[in-house]
């Protein structure tokens, strides 16, 4: 059928992002843990240099993932906007009483303790947005980064 156009993000791109799964063969895992609750010497952000399927490197560039703060900053207010209107749906909000300070509370200890998923969320989200998913990866090897520098790796 033409003209038909498909979904613009297919399930599997969802679920491999979701799942910290590589973007390029959606197979491997991009953390060294599975667990984002990991935090005995920080293992829940800890990665591989190159993903254990197919090879892609998870670190482009020197400080490649310092733009996952942006990523980060803005799945935090999407899940505050989300929580202040289903209290407010839910519960309402009154000038009667503290309500409101409830929620903020309420948020401000969901935000904390969701901080390692919304960490490798972003990070997972942002890699995928610079490696294209590959279909056929086994018949591709990954090329060279073009802006990695060797000595640089791991300074950030």
């Amino acid at each position: 059928v033409t003209g038909v156009q498909t979904c613009a993000l297919p399930i599997s791109y969802i679920l491999s992002v979701l799942g910290n799964k590589c973007p390029r063969c959606r197979e491997g895992y991009i953390f060294n843990s599975k667990n984002a609750y990991a935090l005995k010497n920080s293992e829940y952000i800890k990665m591989p240099d190159k993903c254990p399927v197919c090879g892609q490197p998870t670190e482009i560039e020197v400080g490649f993932y310092y733009g996952t703060s942006y990523v980060s900053y803005a799945l935090t207010v999407a899940f505050s906007v989300a929580t202040f209107i289903a209290w407010w749906v839910l519960i309402g909000f009154s000038i009667d009483d503290n309500r409101i300070f409830y929620w903020l509370t309420l948020n401000a200890v969901a935000l904390i303790v969701l901080q390692p998923v919304f960490m490798r969320l972003s990070r997972s989200m942002w890699l995928s947005w610079f490696v294209k998913y590959d279909p056929d990866w086994k018949d591709h090897p990954v090329g060279n980064q073009e802006r990695v520098v060797e000595e640089h790796m791991g300074n950030w």
